[in-house]
């Protein structure tokens, strides 16, 4: 996917648009399947959901107090998913 593909959910008090009329706090962006990358301080950064991932594997802690945004890879609206139930 490419980053163009991704859809860009602002933060607002804690919280992102994650489906129409579904909002979903930054503390589940971080386990969610779809998360790919935090906006902080202007500078995308890769989700802690990519902790597990092989291929784009993340490893550093990202203050979830400022995040800005979230580039989501969910594009057929199917909303906040674990990645626990992947990895558990």
């Amino acid at each position: 996917m490419t980053d163009d593909e991704y859809r860009v959910l602002e933060v607002t008090r804690g919280k992102v648009p994650c489906l129409p009329g579904k909002e979903e706090t930054i503390e589940h962006c971080r386990f969610c399947v779809y998360s790919r990358y935090f906006r902080v301080r202007g500078e995308y950064v890769k989700s802690p959901a990519l902790a597990y991932c092989l291929r784009h594997r993340a490893t550093e802690e990202v203050n979830l107090k400022i995040v800005e945004a979230v580039k989501c890879a969910d594009r057929r609206g199917e909303g906040y998913r674990s990645m626990m139930n992947i990895i558990g």
